[in-house]
């Protein structure tokens, strides 16, 4: 039996744990709708949705609204492909193949790489690339290359690639600990049952599995969504709204960029609970293991 002096210390640490995480976004989040005297500390002066229409109207020479949609989009796209390549290196490392320990460790190692050093890297790369483009335009002399050409580094190049080395590793390990707890004995039953091994993956695999890749999904979007050390070099002459953020915080003195952190911060947690939504009803409404266990037919 635990003390009970040692249960009310250990209540105690979690709960000044929990207002330590999230008591500076609650202060943000309170201070945002102060009115329009309102300042960056304690006390509000008013309350008001003053600062959000601020937000709304625009902040000097920064669009919030584009760098927005564009963390948004380019989430959406890295969180696609991220299922998709961790859904199919998951099935490839089902069996052992030649340089698979390579493969495997060198996906995993962007995560301990420092992210500056990811970002410096691949803008380097890129540099490189682009270099060689004018170089070529010159020699063939294509005229668009010489004139307009200014850099192949952009927001689905460069940025999505930076992005893909923090995202993929993360997809790559759940799928792993899934596969390894995946019964084979599902497939066994649906091949007894005649199908093919399309059938098997779309019938039988890909449903048990999909709540893992809900899980995939909300992780390459939400690390897309506010990742900055590895963007910061590799995004060109566009920004997304973690950039904008650093920008302003050096620029905006007043609770604008709280209402910002806001706004930013209400997709995340929206994003979060469409997730968790999604992955508590293919957990619940498993239609395809029923129709295993029942034997059904799934050559339909």
């Amino acid at each position: 039996m635990i003390p009970k002096n040692t249960k009310l210390f250990l209540g105690l640490f979690f709960w000044l744990f929990v207002v330590f995480l999230y008591g500076p976004m609650l202060t943000i989040f309170i201070l945002a709708f102060q009115g329009p005297q309102g300042g960056l500390t304690f006390p509000m002066q008013g309350a008001s949705f003053h600062w959000f229409i601020a937000l709304w109207e625009g902040l000097g020479v920064v669009d919030i609204t584009r760098a927005l949609k564009r963390s948004i989009i380019l989430g959406i796209v890295v969180m696609i492909i991220t299922v998709v390549l961790s859904l199919m290196a998951g099935m490839a490392f089902r069996k052992k193949f030649h340089g698979s320990n390579s493969l495997f460790y060198i996906t995993v190692a962007s995560l301990i790489t420092p992210s500056i050093v990811i970002s410096l890297g691949i803008a380097l790369q890129f540099r490189i690339i682009d270099d060689a483009i004018k170089l070529w335009g010159q020699n063939h002399d294509i005229s668009w290359i010489i004139e307009e050409f200014t850099t192949s580094m952009g927001l689905f190049t460069s940025g999505m690639g930076a992005q893909l080395t923090w995202t993929l590793p993360f997809g790559l390990l759940i799928m792993f600990a899934v596969f390894n707890r995946f019964d084979p004995s599902y497939e066994e039953a649906s091949r007894d049952l005649g199908a093919n091994s399309w059938q098997t993956f779309r019938e039988v695999i890909l449903p048990m599995i999909a709540p893992s890749l809900v899980g995939i999904a909300l992780f390459g979007f939400t690390l897309s969504y506010d990742e900055l050390a590895r963007t910061s070099q590799t995004l060109g002459g566009l920004n997304t709204l973690p950039l904008e953020l650093r920008g302003l915080t050096t620029t905006v003195t007043n609770p604008s960029i709280y209402a910002l952190g806001t706004v930013t911060t209400v997709v995340s947690f929206t994003v979060i609970g469409l997730a968790f939504l999604i992955f508590n009803y293919l957990k619940r409404d498993n239609v395809f293991r029923n129709k295993i266990n029942n034997r059904g037919p799934l050559t339909k």
